[in-house]
């Protein structure tokens, strides 16, 4: 946090001499107090000012016609700085003002107001200045040190540009200047980084259990490295949809091909209904399923009557369905 500062001239004027908290507040040799008519002087125990400067009147209410006199510098942007007992009874005094703390711990926080600048925006600036040098709209990048929001002055309406890149494409290694402000105010900061391919992969939004079935609704997009992404991961969101895990499965981790199957629809030695078709007519038997089967699968089952196996397609929950002319008559329905 930045060393707060009182103009010299305002010191040299008040005699005012900065001081930590906890140290003794009595001092013979400041001058005699003088109420204002305006009403008693309190302090403002939180204050966010957007100057440079904290005022008198930050400070106290009921400053009077001192409230405008500058007695610190503020924080930075986005920072915060703390006023204790001591400073606060020394400025008081010093400007004639009728106010003392009630303990040593008596304190004023001030913060400075901020436009903020969001770590995505600056990753965006970076990505539209590498996409002269040839880098794709599928790339991403991260900074090779930690790189918080940029907190502005809130007076300002702020640009942000980049100057001063470099890119070594072999290694997709950048640096550059960032540049955020407004007129003579601006700021500097270097940074350096990395670009890197990206794919959308689909993940669960909540961890689905072996046996429920995955949504279109149960599932979201992230981007995760193309390095990082095995060839084994479904990158397709149509290709989980209607499936079901094999065990549970956690959100927001990428899903192999063999972590879902579809949904068993027919188990083993379950009864399940065998539909044939014919023209103007539908035939049907009880049977008892020899394999498990999901949706299209042919299975085996044994038909109930006659006890000859036979081969049918699984349409439906314990359904299924013969297709073959030999196995119309196997079924032996007569």
């Amino acid at each position: 946090m930045r060393r707060l500062l009182v103009p010299v001239i305002a010191m040299i004027a008040a005699g005012i001499q900065p001081a930590m908290a906890g140290n003794t507040l009595a001092d013979p040799d400041l001058p005699k107090l003088t109420k204002l008519e305006n009403g008693p002087v309190t302090l403002n125990d939180h204050v966010v000012v957007e100057d440079r400067v904290v005022r008198l009147g930050d400070l106290f209410a009921n400053a009077g016609d001192k409230a405008e006199t500058s007695v610190a510098y503020a924080p930075a942007p986005g920072e915060r700085a703390v006023f204790d007992a001591r400073w606060l009874y020394r400025v008081a005094h010093g400007y004639k003002l009728d106010w003392r703390p009630l303990s040593a711990m008596t304190q004023t926080v001030v913060e400075r107001a901020s436009v903020i600048i969001p770590r995505d925006e600056i990753k965006s600036q970076i990505l539209y200045e590498l996409a002269d040098r040839g880098v794709s709209e599928s790339m991403d990048v991260e900074f090779a040190s930690r790189f918080g929001d940029v907190h502005l002055p809130a007076s300002n309406d702020p640009v942000v540009r980049v100057e001063d890149l470099s890119y070594q494409e072999r290694t997709g290694r950048f640096s550059a200047v960032i540049v955020a402000g407004t007129g003579m105010d601006m700021t500097r900061i270097r940074t350096t980084g990395r670009a890197f391919r990206t794919v959308d992969v689909p993940v669960l939004k909540s961890r689905i259990l072996r046996g429920d079935l995955i949504r279109e609704a149960d599932l979201e997009w992230v981007k995760m490295k193309a390095d990082r992404v095995q060839p084994d991961v479904i990158v397709d969101m149509s290709d989980l949809v209607g499936k079901t895990p094999k065990r549970g499965i956690r959100a927001g981790y990428p899903i192999r091909g063999n972590d879902v199957s579809r949904p068993l629809l027919v188990e083993k030695n379950s009864l399940v209904t065998i539909i044939h078709r014919v023209p103007n007519m539908m035939l049907t038997a009880q049977g008892k399923a020899l394999q498990n089967g999901a949706d299209g699968d042919v299975v085996q089952i044994q038909n109930g009557r006659s006890n000859q196996v036979i081969e049918a397609e699984v349409i439906g929950p314990g359904r299924v369905a013969v297709r073959t002319l030999s196995q119309q008559f196997s079924m032996n329905l007569n």
